[in-house]
């Protein structure tokens, strides 16, 4: 009987702790099984009815469809425990900013914990005002929101306005800054420069006006050091020097967001297997960027099966270039289906073929002399 009294003040995994503080020696054993039993399956059956009553206050604040309120319950169960009250303050707040619906199920699909943390108070209005002077409209101010939704609990002035200080005296504007945020969102806390990086950004040769200096600055700016050395020192190893590869990532800045890991691989099979020269990627990128096992390795396999079939056209030599730069539909029409079907029905059953091959060195994903590194996003 005391037990039923707990459980009914109690819910769930809070009366079994009730009935463990109760009992002398701080055991379940001082009750039956029947007392606990009924605490587990009151926990239970607590917890589904507060994931209703939670799904009901997205759904009373036209927040979300079911199929958003499942999703979201789903990534972040522990919402169905947040008091109502609470919950409902902080959908108000997310909704005056603009963030509903999909974009709520965007936020918590990146911080899942992101309705378990205070939103809103009396700083939310000034940190709000601040952001929107580094954005054109409120659109954009809600899509750098979405992307990066710790943006509404930053501290304006420890972390902000030092942030927008650093790229305006780096020739940056805060509109262009704006635009980084979107596409960047860990620039705020990220941004780092000292002499070595302010030493790369110069061999680039950028001029502050260029399109790219501000994607440039960014990506150096947001890289630890270690993981820019490492990455240049990547290159390096297929004979660039530090000049050529600070000036393909002038050209192509998002080329110092590939992982060593990945450029490697690419670069030994455009060597080794290709035998192209390693400076053709100066020329084409998408040597680098290409997926190894979905774009390169097919598309030269295929070639050579088109040289050896004698069809036409083919794409082995100068072609080659541009033909592993094509989107795959464009690619599949000048090179597959340009042929009869008797034809173009068993090359395309080799380009599938080839495309689904096992990872070339798998085993070396799992091996701990791989570094993998990245942006640190």
């Amino acid at each position: 009987m005391l037990a039923n009294r707990l459980l009914q003040r109690t819910p769930g995994r809070k009366a079994i702790s009730a009935l463990l503080s109760v009992s002398g020696s701080g055991s379940l054993f001082s009750y039956s099984s029947t007392d606990v039993s009924v605490a587990l399956a009151i926990d239970t059956s607590l917890e589904q009815s507060l994931a209703r009553h939670a799904a009901d206050v997205f759904r009373v604040w036209g927040c979300c469809t079911d199929a958003e309120v499942s999703q979201i319950l789903a990534r972040h169960p522990s919402i169905s425990r947040i008091r109502l009250t609470s919950l409902q303050s902080k959908l108000q707040v997310l909704r005056r900013i603009g963030i509903i619906g999909p974009d709520l199920v965007k936020v918590i699909n990146c911080r899942p914990r992101f309705l378990a943390r205070r939103i809103g108070g009396p700083a939310l209005d000034a940190r709000l005002d601040f952001l929107r002077t580094l954005f054109r409209s409120d659109d954009d101010l809600l899509r750098a929101l979405v992307r990066n939704p710790s943006l509404l609990s930053y501290d304006v002035e420890a972390a902000i306005k030092p942030c927008v200080q650093l790229y305006q005296a780096m020739g940056v504007g805060r509109y262009q800054l704006g635009r980084l945020l979107i596409s960047r969102p860990t620039i705020i806390l990220r941004s780092r420069l000292d002499d070595e990086k302010l030493d790369l950004l110069r061999r680039t040769g950028l001029p502050r006006d260029a399109t790219m200096y501000k994607y440039a600055l960014c990506l150096i700016a947001i890289s630890r050091l270690d993981t820019l050395r490492s990455k240049i020192a990547n290159l390096e190893r297929f004979g660039f020097t530090i000049n050529e590869v600070m000036g393909l990532f002038a050209r192509t800045p998002n080329v110092l967001s590939l992982s060593v890991d990945k450029v490697q691989r690419n670069m030994t099979y455009v060597v080794g297997v290709m035998k192209l020269s390693p400076h053709v990627v100066l020329k084409e990128p998408a040597f680098l960027y290409s997926n190894l096992e979905k774009v390169l390795r097919p598309r030269y396999l295929l070639g050579l099966k088109l040289q050896e079939m004698d069809l036409r056209p083919q794409f082995l030599g100068p072609s080659l270039i541009r033909a592993i730069g094509m989107k795959e539909p464009r690619f599949l029409k000048q090179f597959i289906t340009c042929h009869g079907k008797d034809v173009a029905t068993p090359l395309l059953d080799f380009y599938s073929r080839v495309k689904s091959l096992p990872r070339l060195a798998e085993t070396s994903r799992s091996t701990s002399s791989v570094m993998r590194k990245g942006i640190p996003i």
